[in-house]
């Protein structure tokens, strides 16, 4: 019933398995691929036509992750899957961004790619099952593919490398970097580093890159066997050709002189003024405007690229080591806990840092199981920030991505919860852009969490390289605009501190990349990165020693695990109740870890005395402040630390013989109490006539046992004295 074919090679010291032939047989490519118990079934189908006027490629990749590969119900009123999560949406671009160039110039039938997680191990994970599924899958579909690809994950502990690490493994490791690519070369980069050099970096994407070469290799074998026939390549026809000669004679003159402007805004109305009287030429020659727009690029990439390899100049007049001009500032919102706007040439990042507590964590469902995340970073992207008009809505793909980048590149700075045990949120708003708004995210963040009072131990700075690469040779490009970005061959980003990398992501947009340039791309970069953070300087050093006074405080007290029941209370009546009563917002953790955070810290101490009453344990000879809560015929009931209660007996209210309870005290009145001892049942013996209620004094030396004023002087403790019988 089954054409089934199957192909297994140890990796890693595990098994990867790679299936075709028995599920989603009706897709033009599908492979089970399983690492592990991790299972990851891998789709492919092409659209056999073109869509009318179609300019661009649509492909499409989408990782999901089903609840019950981990044995789990999703959560929700539905219980059951919906928009993909943030890290579905990041594993989507993972697979992405290294297959994407691999599809033939020309090439515009619609492909969409689909990785649905099956099973879950909770050691392996899926991610990289599923880019190498996907790869799997495009190369066994006939459809246009220049594969396969690899990929892995490398980690660096004690000054070795890691293949794929485990989740233990992946705890205590220096680096976690995700590396694609060819047989030939280097795709895809995505990373996060504890501060490594720029050596370590590029010696764990070389290490990658090797050791997944057995995959490539597999997949080529299991391709031999099962590939489907392949699809024809798209050919430029003759027609074609005719009419790219037509567009290079009527617009290179006016696109190259377009190209010469280095204010964006101008470079852009002239760039389309150019193509647009280009555009009206070949109107009047009878040629569909259609058929043309792809063309306009092609001239476009073919002038700028060919401009900075023969002058060593760029779009905006700079060399390719330059960086654009930068301004810093801090404090630019009043009532921010911390902000900066970050201006680097046309791209400005406005950042805000705000402080929370731990009720303000993000609890996040993943197969793994629930954690909480005290960091977060939101990059936005408006449409004005490039002078547009557009929809606004929940971040996309982009946005999203953006943002994680971001968040590496500062997470590995912040300091311990146990040391700064606040909730960070940083936003980004990003409000100009032409190139690099990730690493203006980067620059700002860091300076907004800085101006905050996080104690950054250093600070971090970003930068985006480039790469224009051609047969007589290749220029990397420092801090690239949008332009360059769009019409060159990488987009590689570095992030760090003057100590070393903390992020990298390096996107290539040719069939590879050679050691030789990324180690060029990484030394420029450095530098670059290094002048950054001297342009930082300028506006602030380090963190501030204090929060910013909007910002609440929080101060940690510590008690008994086995108080913890008393401070909540039943039901959480207590603590409901002390948080109501002071104002203060309050976290208890299950070790006795308590976090009081409170803008004004009169509330705070409030809280603090409050609780530490509740957990105090009364000491005989101690004078306490209590509140009558019962009278009886015996005596009165206090309430004199936290909720602990204990009896002042009838003949403890006052000196000399009391008839009734209520001659003295009555219910709701404050006193003062003095602890004499502890019954048999544990239950505190109070005292009132040995202490002066107005002043709080104990006056035991004063007075006689249970009567009239002491007579003797010889020190001798009255509740050591002979008592009446009462």
């Amino acid at each position: 019933m089954f054409n089934h074919f199957r192909k297994e090679i140890d990796w890693g010291g595990r098994k990867l398995v790679l299936e075709t032939g028995k599920v989603a047989r009706q897709a033009d490519g599908a492979v089970m691929a399983r690492y592990g118990e991790t299972i990851v079934l891998c789709t492919v189908v092409g659209a056999r036509t073109t869509k009318p006027g179609q300019d661009f490629f649509p492909l499409t990749v989408n990782y999901q992750e089903k609840a019950f590969a981990a044995g789990k119900i999703p959560g929700g009123f539905f219980r059951r899957e919906g928009r993909p999560s943030e890290a579905e949406t990041l594993i989507s671009r993972l697979i992405d961004r290294p297959i994407r160039p691999l599809f033939p110039d020309g090439f515009r039938n619609e492909v969409q790619v689909i990785a649905t997680v099956l099973s879950h191990d909770l050691e392996n994970d899926p991610d990289i099952v599923a880019m190498v599924g996907c790869s799997a899958a495009l190369t066994l579909s006939g459809i246009p593919f220049f594969g396969p690809v690899g990929g892995a994950r490398v980690g660096y502990k004690d000054g070795q490398y890691l293949l794929n690490p485990t989740a233990e493994q992946r705890e205590t490791s220096e680096l976690e970097l995700v590396v694609a690519g060819t047989s030939e070369g280097v795709l895809m980069v995505e990373s996060e580093a504890k501060e490594l050099s720029e050596e370590v970096m590029l010696g764990a994407v070389t290490f990658g890159h090797t050791a997944f070469q057995p995959v490539i290799q597999a997949i080529i074998e299991l391709a031999e066997r099962a590939a489907k026939d392949p699809w024809p390549l798209p050919e430029q026809s003759e027609e074609e050709r005719t009419l790219a000669a037509r567009v290079d004679a009527l617009a290179r003159a006016g696109l190259a002189a377009a190209y010469r402007e280095p204010q964006k805004q101008l470079r852009h109305d002239a760039v389309a003024a150019a193509k647009k009287e280009a555009a009206a030429a070949l109107l009047a020659e009878g040629v569909d405007a259609e058929k043309s727009k792809g063309l306009f690029k092609d001239l476009e990439a073919d002038i700028v690229r060919n401009a900075i390899l023969d002058t060593g100049l760029r779009i905006d007049g700079r060399d390719t080591k330059t960086v654009r001009p930068i301004v810093a500032e801090v404090g630019v919102l009043p009532r921010a806990h911390g902000s900066a706007l970050f201006t680097r040439g046309e791209t400005q990042a406005l950042c805000v840092a705000t402080l929370g507590t731990g009720q303000d964590e993000q609890i996040v469902d993943a197969l793994a199981g629930e954690y909480r995340e005290h960091f977060m970073l939101h990059y936005n992207f408006p449409p004005y920030s490039v002078g547009e008009t557009g929809r606004m809505g929940s971040p996309g793909r982009r946005e999203i991505g953006h943002g994680k980048l971001a968040w590496r590149a500062i997470h590995p700075l912040l300091p311990a919860k146990e040391i700064f045990p606040y909730t960070l949120r940083v936003v980004s708003e990003i409000t100009e852009s032409n190139g690099s708004s990730s690493m203006a995210t980067v620059c700002g963040s860091s300076l907004a969490l800085m101006d905050a009072g996080v104690p950054l131990p250093r600070p971090v700075a970003g930068i985006a390289m480039g790469l224009i690469k051609e047969d007589r040779g290749f220029a990397v490009l420092s801090d690239i605009l949008g332009d360059e970005d769009h019409l060159g061959d990488m987009d590689f980003k570095v992030a760090g501190t003057e100590k070393g990398v903390t992020s990298l992501q390096m996107d290539i947009k040719i069939t590879s990349i050679t050691p030789e340039i990324m180690k060029v791309a990484l030394a420029q970069a450095r530098d670059g990165r290094m002048h950054i953070l001297g342009e930082m300087a300028k506006a602030i050093t380090g963190a501030r020693t204090d929060v910013a006074a909007t910002a609440p405080r929080i101060t940690i007290i510590n008690v008994p695990k086995d108080k913890i029941r008393e401070v909540i209370g039943t039901g959480g009546k207590v603590i409901r109740e002390i948080v109501e009563q002071t104002g203060t917002k309050i976290d208890i953790e299950d070790d006795g870890t308590i976090k009081i955070a409170a803008t004004e810290q009169e509330r705070a101490q409030k809280a603090i005395d409050w609780i530490r009453g509740i957990v105090a344990e009364p000491e005989i000879g101690v004078v306490y402040t209590g509140k009558v809560v019962k009278i009886a015929e015996f005596g009165a009931f206090v309430n004199f630390l936290g909720s602990r209660d204990g009896l002042v007996h009838i003949s403890e209210l006052a000196q000399g013989r009391v008839a009734k309870t209520g001659d003295v005290v009555n219910v709701g009145d404050a006193v003062k109490v003095k602890v004499i001892g502890f019954d048999e049942r544990g239950k505190v013996k109070l005292s009132m006539r040995v202490v002066d209620q107005a002043t709080g004094e104990d006056i035991s030396d004063k007075v006689g046992p249970k009567g009239g004023k002491r007579e003797r002087g010889d020190g001798a403790d009255p509740a050591q004295a002979p008592q009446p019988a009462v």
